[in-house]
């Protein structure tokens, strides 16, 4: 057994911060959180007085693992620029655990990610939620997959459309999409149908996309522009099917539209400058009007594109530009992890949770801010 002791505790958990606590870890779990308990003899403690604890960070959209840092093209994993449609696809068997910026993730604070496929197809692939430390992904796995990459605007339409190939509009990428949900919804109606003992052709594509019909798993959708938002929205509502909005730039513009829809939304990268027209309207305020209007928010890094070690920074500047400082600490813990389907290991620090924990030497949305120490799965993981 380990205990984190004297430290200021911000739970994440019913909006309970307490004051010198005590928690209580014991097979990769936390067993118990108390405000001054005693700590039984034998039991090792981490001593946390004067400092901030809270639970790992989670990025809620970030390509690490697939994106390799430092490595250039032959480290590039997270595109298949070859075929719009590739729902088959899998971000596990791509992921490599030795990409650096898993260390990076870990010396700042974060937890926790969900990483996938990137932009460039309408239909991308199969994310998957995972721990930052680890030799062997399926050990790092918390959820696999967790979300099916599907993506707008001008991503699909300028990789496909240079190779003068379909996509080249918005048409047609929202026309592919909702072409190959029926696909699929005829796929699964014939597996139905199928009798015992009568042969039925397995198409891992479809497969897939039935687990997204029949509510297994969201679409996380790609989209900045308003528009595109609520392209997303509409083909989801007319299939019927969960949706994540990824990026929501110009989410600010309809946010009472997203929030009356009950989608949520992963915003940023905000750090970022307006390299193409669908960024015009990029700011900071986004996630705190979403907020406030009721939208559930997550906040992203979008690795490698905003190194994922400065997720706290983002949430911070999201606070600079209005937003509640409860909801930025949500949109890198509770909230990322509702969203992602894995609040019921992580997000929080509550009994039973996995015991991912940060010590932080000063409030994280400090600029000065860095972890003392790392506790994943139970076991310190860093030590500055």
């Amino acid at each position: 057994m380990l205990a984190v002791k004297g430290g200021k505790i911000y739970t994440m958990a019913n909006k309970r911060v307490i004051e010198e606590g005590v928690i209580f870890i014991d097979g990769g779990k936390i067993v118990d959180v108390a405000e001054r308990a005693e700590i039984p003899e034998g039991v090792e403690a981490i001593d946390a007085k004067g400092k901030y604890i809270f639970p790992g960070f989670i990025d809620a959209h970030c390509h690490i693992g697939l994106f390799e840092e430092g490595v250039g093209a032959i480290g590039e994993d997270g595109n298949e620029w070859t075929d719009p449609i590739t729902p088959h696809l899998r971000a596990i068997d791509a992921v490599n655990p030795a990409d650096v910026a898993f260390k990076d993730a870990v010396k700042g604070g974060v937890t926790a990610v969900f990483t996938g496929p990137g932009s460039a197809n309408v239909i991308g692939g199969q994310s998957a939620a995972l721990k930052t430390h680890g030799r062997v992904v399926d050990e790092m796995i918390i959820k696999s997959p967790a979300g099916l990459k599907i993506a707008f605007g001008e991503n699909p339409k300028r990789v496909y459309g240079e190779q003068k190939k379909s996509p080249a509009t918005r048409m047609a990428t929202a026309a592919l999409l909702r072409e190959t949900l029926y696909k699929a919804r005829n796929y699964k109606l014939k597996k139905e149908r199928t009798k015992e003992g009568e042969v039925f052709e397995t198409d891992l594509k479809m497969e897939i996309l039935c687990e997204v019909l029949d509510k297994k798993l969201p679409l996380r959708a790609h989209a900045h522009r308003a528009d595109d938002i609520i392209t997303a929205i509409r083909i989801a509502k007319e299939f019927d099917v969960d949706l994540v909005i990824e990026h929501c730039t110009e989410g600010h513009l309809i946010a009472d539209k997203i929030a009356k829809e009950n989608v949520p939304a992963v915003v940023g990268p905000s750090l970022t400058s307006k390299s193409k027209y669908e960024l015009k309207d990029l700011t900071f305020k986004t996630p705190g009007v979403l907020a406030e209007k009721g939208v559930k928010v997550a906040i992203m890094t979008d690795h490698p594109v905003i190194p994922i070690q400065y997720l706290p920074l983002l949430a911070a500047l999201a606070v600079k530009e209005g937003m509640k400082e409860e909801d930025a600490l949500l949109a890198i813990t509770k909230n990322a992890a509702e969203i992602i389907g894995i609040a019921d290991r992580v997000g929080s620090i509550e009994k039973g949770k996995d015991a991912d924990i940060v010590i932080w030497d000063k409030f994280p949305f400090d600029l000065m801010a860095r972890p003392d120490i790392v506790i994943i799965n139970g076991e310190v993981v860093y030590k500055r």
